[in-house]
């Protein structure tokens, strides 16, 4: 009989790097701050990468290169950080040229970003609706397309890992934009990877359901975060660096057959 009365364990510590990654090039959009895309660039770090950081935040960018310069793996390597606002065609492209000019090539292209909200339909303006879906799904579809040209025209294929979210499946109040952006993200990963399959190219996606960083503060009050927590048999929502690590593993050559999948990083009851 399970003792529900236990306190539940803490957050694990991350573990060590085991050179999934090793000599890859890996692109992350959205990696400033603390949130997932910093931490997904990090733990391609550690696991033998080398990365491109992107963010539409040139002071917070260039903070997180430096942090990440500092990591013992890099050996003082500060990586190429370009601006970009995944709602600007222009910067898109320039992103994935500009690694391409760096590096000679990119092998993985990790498509982060996105812009939530909280806000019920009926309350909800045109201006609202737009920009939510314009940086999180077509922002992704940006990235997916730009990245995409890039490795169609070389040997090699390459990798695209979408980050998506359980609200693609799922319903909450307040979150009809975002969720419809996500389901977005879900269908624009198995539709394109059907087409990316003859160059050798896998597209998958993550769908976290609450990865704590502070920026979640912004978008909803603790005591709605306090809740979600509660919905997850852990307790807790996951660490950044929890759903980074699915990351890399769709990012490695331990997920050569995955393609057109959308993974789950959750811990919720059904």
């Amino acid at each position: 009989m399970t003792d529900t009365t236990r306190t539940m364990p803490p957050a694990p510590q991350p573990p060590a790097g085991h050179g999934l990654l090793t000599g890859k090039i890996v692109v992350v959009t959205a990696a400033a701050g603390t949130g997932i895309g910093f931490a997904t660039a990090k733990r391609c770090i550690e696991e033998g990468a080398t990365v491109v950081v992107s963010d539409a935040h040139e002071r917070r960018l260039g903070e997180t290169a430096d942090v990440l310069a500092a990591l013992p793996e890099s050996k003082g390597v500060r990586p190429l950080a370009v601006v970009c606002n995944v709602t600007d065609e222009q910067q898109v492209q320039g992103l994935y040229d500009a690694a391409v000019a760096e590096h000679g090539r990119f092998d993985v292209a990790v498509n982060n970003a996105g812009l939530g909200g909280q806000v019920d339909v009926v309350d909800m303006t045109d201006e609202q609706w737009d920009l939510v879906l314009d940086v999180t799904l077509t922002g992704t579809f940006r990235c997916t397309r730009a990245a995409l040209r890039h490795f169609y025209s070389r040997e090699g294929g390459g990798v695209i890992v979408n980050n998506a979210s359980v609200l693609g499946w799922r319903a909450q109040a307040g979150q009809s934009h975002y969720a419809a952006a996500k389901a977005g993200v879900m269908a624009l990963t198995r539709c394109s990877a059907v087409e990316a399959a003859p160059y050798g190219v896998r597209i998958n996606a993550v769908s976290p359901s609450l990865a704590v960083h502070p920026f979640l503060n912004k978008v909803m009050a603790d005591d709605e975060l306090a809740v979600l927590a509660s919905r997850e048999v852990f307790g807790r929502g996951a660490e950044v660096w929890e759903v980074a690590n699915v990351i890399a593993f769709l990012a490695s050559e331990y997920a050569t057959f995955m393609t057109g999948e959308v993974v789950s990083v959750s811990s919720q009851h059904a």
